[in-house]
């Protein structure tokens, strides 16, 4: 089931084409109505609907070395939640205060977040919507704040994640 899930969109030149909004697509895995599934690979979250579509957001995934896969879910929903740097971002960027408020300008985890059970990884929004589309993080997926708000409207805890590289 994930090795079909993690066939990606690629399109020719080896780049993929760039989702600007959420849009609904096409979309036949496999995967219970209701699950999310993020191609780390596209930089893209889908949303599935059950009726043969999903909602498709554009998203920011880990960096190189800082990309995960698999199967999780979420396991908590917050609106403007504070943020404390994890270890391994405190240790690269010492500067950072230990926590950050939630509604913060600087507060990396924007409208909302899903936390994801298992680890210290969310999807979230962001203060940074420039970096919609790359690989910026240490492996949280990052959405617009009106995607995150509009996804955290549609989802609840207990709700399946799939990664997939």
């Amino acid at each position: 089931m994930l090795a079909s899930i993690a066939a990606g969109a690629i399109l020719g030149g080896g780049f993929v084409e760039p989702a600007q909004a959420r849009e609904v697509v096409a979309f036949h895995e496999g995967v219970m109505p209701g699950s999310i599934v993020v191609r780390t690979a596209e930089r893209r979250l889908y949303l599935v609907n059950g009726d043969g579509t999903a909602i498709r957001y554009p998203v920011a995934v880990g960096k190189p070395g800082k990309q995960w896969s698999g199967a999780t879910q979420i396991d908590g929903k917050y609106v403007e939640p504070a943020w404390a740097p994890p270890r391994e971002v405190k240790r690269d960027n010492p500067r950072l205060p230990a926590v950050i408020a939630g509604g913060s300008p600087s507060n990396p985890m924007g409208s909302a977040a899903l936390t994801l059970a298992g680890g210290e990884y969310a999807i979230h929004g962001t203060n940074r919507p420039n970096s919609i589309g790359t690989y910026a993080s240490y492996g949280c997926i990052r959405m617009f704040n009106q995607d995150v708000v509009d996804l955290y409207a549609r989802v609840s805890v207990g709700t399946q994640v799939y990664v997939t590289r």
